[in-house]
């Protein structure tokens, strides 16, 4: 079974075999005792801290099918280093530029994506209002929003109802949460703490996207609600938005409430709040904890992982780029 590894320290990164060496070096250039990876067991890394590593290890790790995804001090996620797309097909580009392209075929799937979103938000909101929190009125407002989307004839009109179903959901984190408050959403840089952890965890979610995207015959540059863009993979961030409230807020939540994670685990600077390393830890472990834990699938009769959905996801897609049944989106129903 592959798995994700996290490189929280600066280090530089070798091949020895069907061996990857990681050596980490402090910032004084002293190195530390290296760590060996057998590369079958690899699917993918997360880099936070700087890696040294040249052509040669990049060709490997695209022949292993690994890729390597890249964050910068502050969280913000800065790029990925993808092996070739060994499944893309000229068919499914075609189908995926044709629904693009048609605007009524590319709001009917844009919909479905804030559908689904706004189901797991709601999802989410229900599931703390039976354990005491007082969010009724703030359902009903989304609840509302919800009822809009049917009606956006729009891609812009569609993404403002999304934004304000967000915003109105962000003013529940300050009655779910004990002892931090968010005070609206903040980023690049966030205001505070929980903004830092929503910013990390949701190129998480992303990172995590465009990681099962590629191994199916998705196209990740061609997307139906964000704009495609130069320099992005548009897709995983459809994709995502469906899944953050499942796999990141839930976690954030938990960290929190569960004091696992606390004030002194954040940098808090003048303008910009970031996570300590030991923070970035306990929400990675969390978060990997959360994508292995499975629940029950309902169609396939089998129990499948959090992070098995994100592909089925992408399964969904396909099919309904090329015809063969309607995408519906994933929604929780737990």
């Amino acid at each position: 079974m592959k798995k994700t590894y996290y490189l929280f320290n600066a280090g530089r990164m070798s091949r020895k075999d069907n061996t990857l060496k990681f050596t980490p070096v402090d910032e004084n250039g002293i190195e530390g005792q290296p760590k060996y990876i057998p590369v079958e067991g690899v699917s993918d890394f997360y880099c936070f801290g700087a890696l040294d590593a040249n052509s040669a290890l990049y060709n490997f790790l695209g022949k292993e099918q690994i890729a390597v995804h890249f964050f910068d001090y502050y969280e913000h996620y800065t790029g990925s280093f993808m092996p070739k797309d060994y499944l893309l097909a000229g068919k499914m580009q075609i189908a995926q530029m044709k629904h693009y392209s048609n605007k009524t075929k590319r709001l009917t799937i844009a919909r479905t994506f804030v559908e689904g979103a706004t189901f797991n938000i709601i999802k989410n909101l229900r599931y703390y209002q039976s354990r005491g929190k007082d969010l009724a009125g703030l359902i009903e407002i989304i609840e509302g929003y919800c009822i809009q989307i049917q009606y956006a004839t729009e891609i812009e009109m569609l993404m403002g109802i999304e934004g304000n179903i967000r915003q109105v959901y962000y003013t529940a984190f300050d009655t779910i949460l004990n002892d931090f408050a968010m005070n609206g959403r903040s980023k690049q840089p966030p205001k505070n703490e929980v903004n830092a952890l929503v910013s990390f965890g949701n190129m998480m979610c992303y990172s995590l996207c465009l990681g099962q995207i590629h191994h199916t015959q998705l196209n990740p540059t061609i997307s139906f609600l964000h704009e495609p863009g130069y320099r992005r993979y548009s897709l995983a961030l459809d994709l995502a938005e469906i899944f953050k409230p499942i796999l990141v807020d839930r976690v954030i939540f938990k960290v929190l409430n569960k004091k696992e994670i606390q004030a002194k685990d954040f940098d808090v600077q003048v303008n910009s709040v970031v996570l300590k390393d030991t923070a970035r830890k306990v929400f990675v472990r969390t978060f990997e904890e959360r994508l292995s834990e499975t629940i029950k699938h309902r169609s396939l009769n089998r129990n499948v992982s959090y992070k098995h959905l994100v592909k089925l996801e992408c399964y969904k897609l396909t099919k309904h780029l090329l015809e063969m049944e309607t995408y519906k989106p994933f929604k929780a129903w737990w």
